[in-house]
């Protein structure tokens, strides 16, 4: 009787569906792929039932579009698209900065004076914007992100004599709060529109936001540079300011409402992370990060230039090539990590992918130490920490989206954040302090040890895994 009636379903769908015409005729293969009505285990004898029926005198039905873009996708790519035109002007506007206030006359720690704010204040929005995106809806936050960077651009507009160092510092504080409002709302929004089950699917999209975020800041110091050879110093944040509001009212008006507000209003204190995973995996994070930038952000850029001989042009044209190139690697990690289906890991992977690090800066230490080509044992092991460590950036992305909660997943998703900022900041300070007092291979070395202890913390990570493609 049960078959009967799905024949007989099956039929009116027919009916319904296909267009009528003479000695037309219906493949049952076909139709079973596009009727969901039916079951799989319909007998063959139905479908040749089908086969042999014949179109009759009716008007024509216009099928709708096979594949239309879900909703999930379209927020997907609005998100995406929204990170991406907020890292172009961020990594323009770090490049303009250093390249006017450098031609003005400001020695090198004045001008990493000018952005001490910007790490400051990422420490502090990561933490309070976590609540906030709890309290108000991720959309919220996003779009005042990209209103603030607006702001901080027209900040730097004023006349010359106002364009002060304190100015600067206050412009880049803000843009510091923009940039990780916007961070923080892009990775914690991924988590609810990613199904549960699909964690395979979660890793792949995390790790395609944060490698193309990451090359897109790469491509934006060349954009800096370009801008203020044609444009000026005005001219160039003129038009950044411009494309970034309209970038802002798109969003304004296409970001889905209410997105990633908490059911349960958390209060003030639920900022600090309460999940052990989550709070294991921070301080993991804020190792990794201190052991890159320990070396990276003040002692390799003035190794190039001082001992090597490299220009300005030639340093920073290869820092930039190497974050695009950094940056490509994370979108594929999880091909790396899993094979081609892209299987999501857990915390053995980050275990054993900290331990590959953390063998790096001491290889390239070493190398430095008795070898006489040290620009190819610098740049060759610079390229080859760089891949690695995208493996274990991209693969805590998608970590610390994987553990967060879905009903105020912003707060986890922003205390994670703000150990990251923390880990920016102290290694940028033992950068150039110990770059100082002791020199390039000093820092190499104490980047081993930080990738060491982030190795070491990692073996309380859960190592469960439910991936799923």
């Amino acid at each position: 009787m049960g078959r009967t009636s799905d024949v007989g379903r099956l039929t009116s769908d027919v009916g319904r569906l296909t267009p009528r015409c003479k000695d037309s005729r219906l493949e049952p293969a076909l139709f079973l792929r596009q009727t969901s009505s039916v079951p799989t285990t319909l007998p063959m004898v139905a479908g040749q039932a089908l086969r042999r029926q014949t179109c009759q005198d009716k008007p024509e039905v216009t099928m709708p579009a096979q594949y239309p873009m879900s909703p999930t996708t379209r927020q997907y790519l609005l998100i995406t698209a929204n990170y991406w035109a907020f890292t172009l002007t961020d990594g323009a506007l770090r490049m303009l900065v250093v390249l006017h206030f450098h031609g003005l006359g400001y020695s090198p720690l004045e001008i990493a004076l000018l952005f001490l704010f910007y790490e400051i204040f990422g420490v502090i929005t990561n933490l309070v914007g976590g609540w906030l995106g709890a309290h108000l809806g991720l959309n919220r936050t996003m779009n005042i992100g990209l209103g603030l960077q607006v702001v901080a651009l027209g900040m730097l507009l004023v006349p010359a004599a106002v364009l002060t160092v304190p100015w600067v510092m206050a412009a880049q504080a803000l843009s510091g709060v923009a940039k990780d409002l916007n961070k923080m709302s892009a990775k914690s929004t991924i988590k609810l529109l990613v199904p549960e089950a699909a964690q395979g699917t979660l890793y792949k999209w995390v790790a395609l936001l944060t490698g193309s975020k990451n090359a897109l800041k790469g491509a934006g110091f060349f954009l800096g540079g370009a801008l203020l050879m044609w444009l000026g110093f005005r001219g160039a944040v003129l038009a950044m300011a411009a494309g970034l509001a309209l970038v802002w009212l798109a969003s304004l008006v296409l970001l889905q409402r209410e997105l990633g507000r908490a059911k349960n209003k958390p209060k003030f204190r639920d900022i600090f992370s309460k999940n052990r995973a989550i709070n294991i995996l921070s301080a993991a994070r804020l190792f990794l990060f201190a052991a890159r930038d320990v070396w990276f952000v003040v002692a390799l850029p003035v190794y190039l230039s001082q001992t090597l001989g490299w220009n300005h042009g030639q340093t920073g044209g290869f820092l930039a090539l190497w974050v695009i190139g950094y940056g490509a690697v994370q979108a594929v990690a999880p091909r790396v990590t899993g094979g081609r289906g892209g299987t999501a890991p857990d915390g053995r992977g980050a275990l054993r992918w900290a331990a590959a690090l953390a063998l790096l800066p001491a290889l390239i230490a070493i190398a430095l130490a008795v070898g006489n080509q040290p620009a190819i044992a610098l740049v060759g092991g610079l390229l080859l920490f760089g891949a690695v460590f995208a493996v274990n950036s991209s693969l805590h992305s998608y970590l610390i989206v994987s553990y967060a909660s879905s009903d105020g997943v912003s707060l986890d998703v922003g205390f994670y954040y703000m150990a990251n900022a923390l880990g920016r900041l102290l290694g940028t300070l033992l950068s150039g302090w110990v770059f100082q007092v002791a020199g390039l291979e000093a820092c190499l070395w104490i980047s081993s040890a930080l990738l060491l202890a982030a190795a070491v913390i990692s073996l309380w990570l859960p190592r469960i895994n439910n991936a799923n493609a």
